[in-house]
C-alpha cells in the first residue's frame, strides 16, 4: 500500500475505517498526501467523493448526532486545526451492530482521518480552544434531510471525554462542561430524540 495505512471494521463495526496518512517531516515542516484514490483503492476503498466541506468550532461546541434520512452520504472526516472527538452510530437496518458507536479523537498532531460509510449518524465534540474540521462526502447537500438523535441518549451510552453533567431525559445542554467550559450545541441538536424513536 502507498501513503496509508487503514484499521478496517475499527470496534467490530463493518465499514468503519481509521486512516493513518504517512508523514513525511524534517526540521523545516512536514508533507503527506491527505487523500489519493489510488491508496484508498488499494486498500479496497472504492467510493467517489463528489464535495468537500470544512468547518470551525470553539471549545465545548458539540455538532451530533446527525445523519442523512433519503439522501445517505459516506464522509471521510479529518482535523486540521486542534481537536475533537468524533463519533459514529450504526443506524443501517438490518446491521449486526445497530445502535453501537465508536469513537476517535482527530487531531491536528496525528493527522487520523475516519472513514464513516452511509447509514451511520455521525458527531463530533469540540476538545480544544478551537477546531478546523475538514470532511468529503460522497454525495451533495440535500436541503430538509437531515435526521438527528439525541447525543447523550442513554440507550446509546456514548463516553464524551471531559464532558461532565447530568442527563435530565432531553438533549438539552444545560448543566454540562468540559474544562469549565459549557457545552454549546445548536436548538436543534438539543431537541432531537434517543434512537428507540428512530429506528430506520
Amino acid at each position: 500500500m502507498g501513503q496509508i495505512t487503514v484499521d478496517k471494521d475499527v470496534n467490530g463495526i463493518e465499514g468503519l475505517c481509521v486512516i493513518t496518512p504517512t508523514v513525511h517531516g524534517d526540521s523545516r515542516g512536514y508533507f503527506l498526501e491527505t487523500y489519493s484514490q489510488r491508496d484508498m483503492e488499494e486498500a479496497g476503498i472504492n467510493i467517489v467523493f463528489v464535495q468537500d466541506n470544512q468547518s470551525m468550532s470553539t471549545k465545548g461546541v458539540l455538532r451530533g448526532l446527525h445523519f442523512q434520512k433519503n439522501f445517505p452520504q459516506t464522509k471521510l472526516v479529518r482535523v486540521i486545526r486542534g481537536a475533537v472527538f468524533d463519533v459514529a452510530v450504526d443506524l443501517r437496518k438490518g446491521s449486526k451492530t445497530y445502535g453501537k458507536w465508536y469513537g476517535i479523537t482527530l487531531t491536528e498532531e496525528n493527522k487520523k482521518q475516519f472513514l464513516i460509510p452511509r447509514g451511520f449518524a455521525h458527531g463530533f465534540l469540540v476538545l480544544s480552544d478551537t477546531a478546523e474540521f475538514c470532511y468529503k462526502c460522497d454525495d451533495f447537500y440535500h436541503a430538509d434531510d437531515e435526521g438527528g438523535i439525541a447525543w447523550n441518549d442513554p440507550e446509546l451510552g456514548i463516553v464524551w471525554p471531559g464532558l461532565k453533567g447530568v442527563y435530565y431525559g432531553t438533549a438539552a445542554a444545560v448543566g454540562y462542561s468540559i474544562d469549565g467550559v459549557s457545552l454549546k450545541l445548536s436548538e436543534k441538536d438539543q431537541n432531537w430524540t434517543g434512537i428507540s424513536g428512530n429506528r430506520r
